[in-house]
């Protein structure tokens, strides 16, 4: 009986099975796991190669502490929007 103990899962019945049946369809793929391939590198340039190039740290550049930066972001939040007849946007 020692080698047939049942080991008592974390997750339900229902949940195993989920996971199962994907595991099983990734694991099934053949263009699809160079579609998730050239996703995943697309993403990755998208988030981490265009940042560094193209969005730079404005608050850093422009601002010597964190009271002005905090102070400016503030400020952004919170400006009232202006309409172009000179009122308040209320």
């Amino acid at each position: 009986m020692m080698g047939t103990q049942m080991r008592k899962s974390i997750f339900p019945h229902w949940q195993r099975t989920i996971v199962r049946f994907y595991l099983g369809g990734f694991r099934a793929m053949t263009v699809g796991k160079t579609l998730w391939k050239i996703i995943l590198i697309k993403l990755f340039v998208m988030f981490a190669v265009l940042k560094l190039f193209f969005f730079s740290d404005y608050l850093h550049t422009n601002f010597s502490t964190d009271q002005q930066r905090s102070d400016h972001v503030l400020e952004q939040i919170t400006l009232q929007m202006k309409m172009p007849d000179g009122k308040d946007n209320k």
